[in-house]
């Protein structure tokens, strides 16, 4: 075993609340190299923990004295079938790099190809990190991102290689994506691609009551793509009520893309995420400003999904350290007002620091195993500010199990992984099948041998 101060400490990028000391770092290039990685944790009795871009912040992608797989450099394209609309590529490429090889091979072609949706935030995530944690983005009638898998290859926990589809080894298919990184290495995905078109972005300024209505009014349009950025700041009387609607309309092929777009740039970005600590209503008003002034510009389907993300952007802030952690939660749509009127009292009352959020839809999922899109809904993605001092981290676990019951109350639920701070009767509530999840867990590696401090933490809480 190696000595302790020879490991290496990993943290993520965006929380930075997961310092974590694994046994060793291993980069594979192949599935062939994940075998011989798992193969020898195997003989060493080591347990094993799988990483891309590092954004994860609830401890799901490194683990304690763990054999760590860091997938970045797992990114050859494999296969390219146009015809049948798929891509096979190595499950460490990032959104950047997949555009890229799409872009490549697609050139020249009357039809160009490209994925349907992508998480929004930050670019730099890995396409396996996708499958992990079954994503979503802003898409207006889209499934999570199992609807958009094809097939994918996983390495399990003797060194076996599956190949996963809905007709082979379906089983796993709906256990690993959305399985968080516990039933194996995934190593190659073909993803189901869609024809590459052009969009248009209407924005306006509304208060939720006013949101429904548009958004239906957009859909009608032939909308797309969607979401809604609402106000911070808690003493304006719109509060987590007034905010700013994007749509995406698709417009004809022969409507080029606007030549020279208004961009949210990386010093603006910053600027943003600055007053958003300390002047919320300035924030909101050179925010607002800044979506209205792109109104009708138009876009590239996949290029409108990528967005600017600083690493380290918290350290320009000064002070004590700190950083935002996100949750997310899910209700019902005709819950959403009176859910976001509660989120207002509790956070004025106890005085929630909220830096940003969004309010997208979703269609339910019912392909994985352990679906978080249990119907449509409403998702609302809250950032708060988090101290990271004793008193900072405990106000902030508070403030995110109030937001956890104000949605279960409304028969909502909440995604697992953004933070360990749900408590055990939270997560049966929110996810009844979590024991029934583990078991299969159980089954499929009965010696553990794919871990996480998220994987560990769940596993006491649910054993308490």
């Amino acid at each position: 075993m190696p000595d302790p101060d020879d490991r290496v400490i990993l943290n993520d990028l965006h929380s930075r609340l997961n310092t974590t000391r694994v046994r060793t770092v291993h980069a594979p290039t192949s599935t062939a190299d994940v075998v011989a990685a798992v193969r020898s944790a195997a003989a060493q009795g080591a347990s094993v923990s799988i990483c891309g871009g590092r954004h994860a912040m609830g401890g799901q992608q490194f683990g304690e004295d763990a054999v760590q797989l860091d997938l970045s450099d797992l990114t050859a394209v494999r296969a390219f079938d146009p015809e049948r609309a798929l891509l096979s590529v190595g499950a460490g490429i990032q959104w950047p790099g997949l555009v890229r090889e799409l872009e490549q091979a697609s050139s020249g072609s009357s039809r160009p190809l490209t994925f349907r949706q992508k998480q929004t935030g930050a670019d730099r995530l890995s396409l396996g990190g996708a499958l992990a944690a079954n994503v979503h983005g802003r898409g207006l009638r889209f499934r999570p991102f199992i609807d958009d898998v094809e097939s994918f290859v996983l390495v399990g926990a003797e060194g076996e290689i599956h190949h996963c589809s809905r007709t082979e080894e379906a089983e796993l298919f709906a256990l690993a994506i959305g399985g968080y990184g516990l039933f194996g290495v995934i190593t190659e995905v073909t993803l189901r691609l869609v024809p590459r078109h052009h969009l248009r972005r209407n924005v306006e300024i509304l208060d939720l009551r006013e949101v429904e209505r548009s958004f239906e009014d957009r859909l009608r349009a032939g909308a797309t793509y969607g979401d809604f950025q609402f106000v911070t700041d808690p003493q304006a009387t719109g509060f987590l009520d007034r905010g700013v609607l994007a749509s995406y309309v698709p417009v004809p092929d022969d409507v080029v893309p606007t030549a020279d777009p208004v961009e949210l740039t990386a010093e603006r970005w910053q600027q943003l995420l600055s007053l958003a600590h300390t002047d919320k209503a300035r924030a909101f008003d050179l925010y607002s400003a800044h979506y209205l002034s792109t109104d009708g510009q138009v876009y590239r389907s996949d290029l409108h999904q990528m967005g600017v993300y600083v690493d380290g952007y918290h350290d320009a802030l000064g002070g004590p350290a700190a950083s935002e952690m996100i949750t997310e939660v899910y209700v019902p749509r005709g819950e959403l007002i009176s859910f976001m009127r509660a989120c207002q009292e509790d956070f004025r009352a106890h005085d929630v620091e909220c830096i940003y959020g969004t309010v997208r839809v979703i269609e339910p999922d019912d392909e994985s195993f352990l679906p978080w899109a249990q119907g449509a809904r409403a998702c609302v993605i809250f950032n708060l500010h988090v101290e990271h001092d004793l008193a900072g981290i405990n106000k902030a676990a508070a403030d995110f199990r109030r937001i956890i019951d104000r949605a279960l109350e409304r028969g909502g639920s909440f995604y697992l992984t953004y933070h360990r701070w749900a408590s055990r009767s939270q997560l049966l509530a929110a996810h009844p099948t979590l024991p029934a999840f583990l078991a299969e867990k159980h089954r499929h590696d009965p010696d553990d041998r794919f871990q996480s401090e998220w994987y560990r933490h769940l596993r006491r809480t649910l054993e308490d």
